[in-house]
């Protein structure tokens, strides 16, 4: 009866932080089709200084995600992950408040750097799951967050663009409630899942910082090496939130409207593979062999996106694009029995730093190269020389997975 009424409160607790996930994704989304413009209002309709304005903020969220996830992974390890998720979704709510009466830029900007110093919802939501499920369970767990992501991105920007049509501040206005609203959930709701005698028995700031993540990384066998393998598939995804509308329009002449029906179909499919493909997958050929699937797919989806040459092969690509869906679980899954319960927060911290400087550079490189493959176009042909370079990190992120990608059994203490 014990075990009974334990493992229906670790569903409950996994039913509460896929909730968690879905209104904070959601909210995300929303700003997803107006940020750009809101930015351009303040410039004067100058298209090149909004450009240059958004990627400083992108840049500046990226940079305080990745010197505070680190922080405050450590901060959940030792007093819970209840607090530290509920800290960081009432920032985010504070921060589409500024965007929403945001009189100038300053504003916005220190809106996005309250955002990225608490950005640890995801981060400590998948500390949670570790938590609350058992090592050979936390593949499937994950996989429901990630439908999450594609739910939310799908909503979200759908009802973004259809608010911002009428007011670019009331996306950020229904976000803000969003947010706030999902901090009371939370806060009335969601339990702790990181019992006391779990827990970090103190605080060591000496590790409290990207480079100090790194030691527990380095300290746990194959752990670097598969954070390695991390890397560079965030690297590679960053592919298409930097340069998708550009490339399309450029490569097929689509618009807005034909630009979102193949994101709304990308994200469908992402939904389909992670709610019913990733569990069963992972149950029957383990989370190594999940992940190398996963980035098999991965690989073949990029290089068939970057050499289409038809609308049609191009859209072949989103079959194999959703199977890369069982990346994130198989290798969180192994990621996570490498430390014990006091140290999944700081796993996932490190894993935030490393999603953070992957956003930093990721839209640097692949802006950079598609500028050079549209200038020199008439010479060498090659437009999505960009996606074929994320299809070479992702088929790197698969050597590697294949050498170092091996299971263990999971650390208890």
């Amino acid at each position: 009866m014990t075990q009974a009424i334990s493992e229906g409160r670790r569903k409950a607790a996994v039913g509460f932080i896929f909730a968690t996930a879905i209104m904070d994704i959601v909210s995300l989304g929303l700003m997803i089709p107006v940020l750009p413009n809101l930015v351009k209002s303040f410039v004067g309709g100058d298209t090149a200084r909004a450009a240059d304005y958004t990627l400083m903020f992108a840049v500046t969220w990226g940079l305080m995600q990745f010197f505070c996830s680190p922080v405050l992974g450590m901060l959940s390890d030792r007093f819970g992950r209840r607090p530290v998720l509920l800290g960081s979704i009432f920032g985010l709510g504070v921060d589409f408040l500024f965007m929403a009466l945001a009189p100038s830029l300053g504003w916005l900007f220190f809106g996005r750097v309250i955002n990225g110093m608490t950005a640890a919802s995801f981060s400590t939501a998948n500390a949670y799951i570790a938590d609350v499920t058992e090592p050979e369970n936390r593949a499937k767990a994950y996989g429901m967050m990630g439908a999450a992501f594609g739910i939310g991105f799908i909503v979200g920007p759908a009802i973004g663009g259809w608010l911002g049509q009428y007011n670019l501040r009331y996306p950020f206005y229904l976000a803000a409630v969003l947010a706030l609203t999902n901090w009371l959930y939370g806060f009335f709701i969601l339990p702790e899942s990181l019992a006391p005698d779990r827990r970090a028995t103190s605080l060591n700031w000496a590790r409290a910082n990207p480079v100090g993540s790194l030691t527990l990384l380095a300290s746990k066998p194959g752990l670097l090496l598969l954070s390695g393998v991390y890397f560079l598939f965030q690297v590679a995804h960053n592919v298409f939130p930097s340069i998708f509308v550009l490339f399309v329009g450029h490569r097929f002449g689509w618009g807005p409207r034909a630009a979102s029906y193949m994101l709304v179909a990308t994200g469908a499919s992402s939904i389909v593979v992670q709610a019913l493909v990733v569990g069963r997958v992972v149950k029957a050929v383990g989370e190594r062999n999940a992940l190398l699937i996963g980035l098999a797919s991965a690989t073949l989806a990029f290089f068939i996106y970057g050499i289409a040459s038809t609308p049609l092969v191009f859209i072949s690509g989103i079959v194999f694009g959703a199977l890369s869906g069982l990346i994130n679980p198989g290798l969180q899954g192994l990621m996570t029995r490498r430390v014990g319960p006091s140290e999944q927060g700081r796993l996932q911290g490190a894993n935030s730093a490393i999603m953070g400087i992957s956003a930093i550079l990721g839209p640097a490189l692949y802006l950079s190269l598609l500028s050079f493959a549209v200038r020199h176009d008439a010479t060498i042909g090659l437009p999505g020389l960009p996606i074929l370079v994320a299809a070479a990190m992702c088929g790197l992120a698969l050597v590697a997975a294949w050498l170092v990608a091996r299971p263990v059994h999971p650390v208890e203490a």
